[in-house]
């Protein structure tokens, strides 16, 4: 298993506490969610239809796509409801030094 490699996302202070930005990092597009004073990160990418999930709603651990209202759970990815079927990808994440970390593979 290869070690991850930790890039530097945002600064911590940059995700609104319940609710959800999108940026590019290290040429993905992903979504950073403050919820509960932690930071989640997933792509930005709805799985079922081509729409940027930060501009969906936030309710608590689930982003609602603002395309066709399918639900993720942003600490695993996993589907919550139809349309969507397949996984949101989801990346560890670290903050450290006021620095908002994400490893990817």
């Amino acid at each position: 298993m290869s070690t991850p490699t930790w890039i530097d996302a945002a600064a911590a202070d940059a995700v609104p506490q319940d609710d959800v930005i999108g940026l590019a990092v290290d040429g993905r597009d992903i979504a950073l969610y403050g919820v509960d004073g932690e930071v989640f990160a997933t792509d930005n990418i709805c799985t079922h239809g081509h729409a940027r999930l930060c501009d969906g709603f936030l309710d608590g651990h689930e982003i609602e796509c603002p395309l066709h209202q399918g639900k993720f759970d942003i600490r695993d990815g996993r589907p919550m409801c139809a349309p969507v079927t397949d996984a949101l990808r989801t990346y560890p994440v670290k903050i450290e030094g006021g620095r908002i970390f994400i490893a990817v593979a």
